[in-house]
């Protein structure tokens, strides 16, 4: 188990919380199979650069940022430690161009609400098909100190409810306030942990279908993407009066 790593670790400090290992081994058990482009934002002391080298498959491509130029000295053999500001473009782009694209980004950096907004929105382009992304720390969204606050829009944790409303937007039923958002196309789950919030990348060729099935014959249709002024078609059988049609 990778909490049994916590054994091992020598004068490079590791901290993390409790649960967070867990979480880790469910999002991530599935990246053991081959090796990966893996790509932590967050060096801190150093301890996770070599819980990451023996987690990850012999051969993965394991890269880690901060700010802080004393961290270049924590690079292991197997390893790249590259020195910049996770919310600086330029950096991460070139970033992404010498190691990406990534399997898997995981932000372990300042959990400032408006540095994990724009490390997601350049790295993202960056991140393979299929691939997956990991913020963690969100409980610093309720931290006005960090960014954040309870309902603060500014908050990531607002940020990531917004990409739910993002992925649902195939569905809209209100066009001029809600219109359909292209990284739809994009978004395959958005899953919230406590502290960690974790973001599935899986690009769709065309858009959802349901399928309806009689007599073993099944045909497709996306005639409920086009729909408007939808009203269920239980409404009022419980003996209410059903929502007017606008």
């Amino acid at each position: 188990m990778l909490i049994d790593h916590l054994k091992k670790t020598d004068h490079r400090a590791l901290t993390k919380w409790k649960h967070y290992f867990q979480i880790y081994e469910r999002e991530m058990n599935r990246f053991l199979n081959k090796p990966i482009s893996f790509l932590e934002i967050g060096v801190f002391k150093g301890g996770s650069i070599p819980m990451w080298k023996d987690y990850f498959p012999k051969g993965s491509s394991l890269t880690f940022i901060d700010i802080d130029p004393a961290c270049k000295d924590l690079e292991i053999e197997g390893t790249q430690v590259r020195i910049g500001n996770q919310a600086d473009p330029d950096f991460l782009a070139a970033l992404a161009q010498e190691f990406g694209p990534f399997d898997l980004i995981l932000d372990d950096g300042s959990h400032i609400s408006q540095h994990q907004i724009k490390s997601f929105e350049n790295l993202w382009p960056h991140l393979k098909n299929g691939g997956l992304y990991m913020v963690e720390d969100c409980h610093t969204s309720y931290w006005p100190g960090f960014g954040g606050g309870y309902r603060n829009e500014a908050s990531f944790i607002e940020y990531g409810k917004r990409l739910i409303d993002t992925m649902h937007s195939w569905y809209t039923d209100q066009d001029d306030l809600f219109p359909f958002q292209p990284m739809a196309k994009e978004l395959n789950s958005v899953r919230f942990f406590d502290s960690i919030v974790a973001i599935e990348k899986l690009i769709k060729t065309e858009p959802p279908a349901s399928l309806y099935s009689e007599n073993g014959q099944t045909r497709v249709s996306r005639k409920a993407l086009e729909v408007r002024g939808r009203v269920s078609i239980f409404a009022g059988k419980d003996g209410t009066q059903p929502p007017e049609k606008k």
